[in-house]
């Protein structure tokens, strides 16, 4: 109860700047000394563009971003490219990955690739089609980026959980692994501390949302209201030493979403200094 208490003084802090529109003091953010970020995704914004998209991460002083095509278009030339890094510039925020990103041929792969190499990033969040696979490792050695698969949960058949992806890309490059998203590995039965720990060489992101149960019926929620066991596994990521972006994908309330991310952001925070030594 004391941890929850004090998880939640945290995300009521972080709603109260938000209200007020009071930037965050001057203190480091406080994933600062943790070999992991805190981000959020793109696609928690989907209803919005990409002004008031950087307007909330820097109420929340959040500087992860993981980009999705309806911020910056796949066919966006060089200039609005070097325009959106100036403006993510501008805010302090940093536009680490591109995706998810579906590709179901060959040439959308080719396409997504292409995209990422131009936007400047090194790891795509993906979700080929199963028998694209190899031409995806092919391409992972050409280009020498990361290729983070998506999970989906039980809502279809396509890499369900973090066990699906690793037995597909485990003979692939090792490059070549996964995006976690602690809520779908939850909702189709799976651990996601569990399968943190287990499959750590092959996770290049995360995505942290909570829910409310391990099964199809299970929705999406505010981060610290559900199921999910968020004091062990920010311990396990310290075990693990994972380094890369642990990214806010909230996906409920989406017409007016900023209350849930502020709350969702304040409580994953409270956890990452609660369960310091």
């Amino acid at each position: 109860m004391k941890l929850k208490a004090m998880a939640f003084l945290f995300a009521i802090t972080i709603l109260v700047c938000n209200a007020q529109e009071i930037k965050p003091g001057p203190q480091p953010p406080p994933e600062t000394g943790e070999t992991f970020k805190v981000g959020i995704a793109g696609y928690t914004f989907v209803k919005f563009d990409l002004d008031k998209t950087l307007e909330t991460l820097k109420a929340l002083d959040v500087h992860y971003l993981c980009i999705k095509d309806f911020h910056l278009p796949m066919t966006s030339t060089d200039e609005e490219i070097a325009a959106f890094h100036t403006k993510l510039k501008a805010n302090d925020v940093i536009g680490y990955a591109v995706g998810p990103i579906y590709m179901k041929t060959e040439a959308e792969v080719d396409q997504a690739f292409e995209y990422a190499k131009r936007v400047g990033v090194k790891l795509i969040v993906g979700v080929p089609n199963v028998e694209l696979l190899p031409y995806v490792d092919k391409k992972v050695k050409e280009y020498d980026f990361k290729y983070a698969i998506h999970l989906h949960g039980p809502d279809i058949k396509l890499f369900p959980d973090a066990e699906d992806v690793w037995n597909h890309t485990k003979d692939l490059d090792p490059r070549i692994g996964m995006c976690l998203d602690v809520g779908h590995d939850k909702r189709n039965g799976k651990d996601p501390v569990a399968d943190l720990k287990k499959y750590i060489s092959r996770v290049f992101d995360m995505h942290i949302k909570d829910v409310t149960a391990p099964t199809k019926l299970g929705y999406s929620i505010e981060v610290g209201r559900g199921i999910i066991d968020f004091p062990a596994l920010v311990r396990m990521l310290r075990k693990v030493g994972y380094t890369g972006v642990c990214s806010l994908e909230h996906e409920r309330n989406q017409n007016n979403p900023f209350m849930g991310i502020a709350e969702s952001i304040g409580y994953f925070r409270g956890v990452i200094e609660t369960t310091k030594k």
